[in-house]
């Protein structure tokens, strides 16, 4: 680990809680036992925020490449202005928000970074000023095409101490899942998973529990055909491909602590259902785990909260959790 690159952590939106949560964390590194980061973003916008917390925090300039001074806040000036009002999200600030993303992923590919962590943003700040990318995940999978000339399926996992979670489908109305759930998108999906398990987790052999759509896995089609005309043949595939997956499973009972013990992920097909279980086992410290991806990224599992940004309320244990993550990712590849 001792060769291992710094992490990268983006501000993310200026105006949220990003700052908050990594300056909050930085405060009590050493009882945390923080890996070495640095932030990209904005050192005069840090040094502002950090005394509008209260907190004395030394801000020193980082240049990729070099070490992260362990008694400074080491942050790389990824340029342009940052307003970064607390509670007062500003489109001009936009550029450099995408600027420290962008600049994060390609430290990682020079090797200056071993993973990026990125702490929220609003999509709908940056819509507003031009931002063309559905989302935070779909940016971060164009950069990585850029980069290799390979497109990416980014699958997002929730991950934490007691349960990782992937949903196949994201942002859909409920209404819409059928139209987009396929065979091919659940055995690609359930196939990154286990790969990214096996290469970055350590996981040799990922048992991968494979929910049902419809209440009791359809039932034998008496409840929906869509468990055993679209996921059961995704399994059926999985299996034929070499990988220890079951399913579809009836979701209502996957998810109890005997139910867990039987498998490392839980592929599940809608949004909420993958969710759910993972923020009522470990709201405060579930990580965002990018999977798919030719970089690692992790995040915390919140939004921006911009209702208590700049109070010193916001709670750092997710990003905290995802700083950890990331850099056992990082030391294990």
């Amino acid at each position: 680990m001792a060769d291992t690159p710094p992490l990268a952590v983006t501000m993310g939106d200026p105006s949220g809680i990003g700052p908050d949560i990594i300056l909050r964390a930085w405060q009590d590194r050493h009882a945390l036992s923080l890996p070495p980061f640095f932030v990209a973003g904005s050192p005069d916008f840090f040094d502002r925020r950090s005394r509008q917390l209260g907190f004395d925090t030394p801000i020193t300039a980082y240049s990729a490449g070099q070490k992260a001074d362990p008694d400074k806040l080491s942050v790389l000036d990824t340029g342009g202005t940052v307003n970064g009002e607390a509670g007062a999200p500003d489109a001009a600030d936009a550029v450099a928000t995408i600027k420290a993303i962008s600049t994060s992923v390609d430290l990682c590919f020079t090797g200056e970074a071993s993973a990026v962590v990125t702490c929220p943003i609003n999509k709908k700040v940056l819509y507003d000023a031009g931002f063309n990318h559905p989302g935070h995940t779909e940016y971060l999978a164009e950069l990585g095409r850029e980069k290799t000339g390979q497109a990416h399926l980014p699958v997002m996992m929730l991950a934490g101490p007691e349960l990782r979670t992937v949903p196949v489908t994201i942002h859909l109305a409920l209404s819409r899942i059928p139209e987009f759930l396929t065979a091919d998108l659940i055995f690609e999906t359930a196939s990154i998973t286990a790969r990214d398990l096996g290469q970055r987790f350590g996981i040799a052999s990922p048992r991968l529990a494979i929910s049902g759509l419809n209440p009791h896995a359809g039932e034998d089609g008496s409840m929906g055909t869509e468990d055993q005309e679209i996921i059961l043949p995704a399994v059926k595939r999985l299996q034929d491909a070499g990988l220890d997956a079951l399913g579809p499973l009836p979701a209502d009972t996957m998810f109890h602590e005997a139910a867990r013990k039987r498998y490392d992920v839980a592929i599940c097909m809608y949004h909420d259902q993958a969710l759910i279980p993972a923020k009522t086992l470990a709201f405060d410290d579930a990580v965002n785990v990018t999977l798919g991806l030719p970089f690692i990224r992790t995040s915390p599992d919140h939004g921006t909260a911009y209702d208590i940004a700049g109070t010193g309320k916001a709670n750092p244990s997710s990003f905290v959790a995802a700083l950890k993550m990331a850099w056992q990712m990082g030391s294990r590849r």
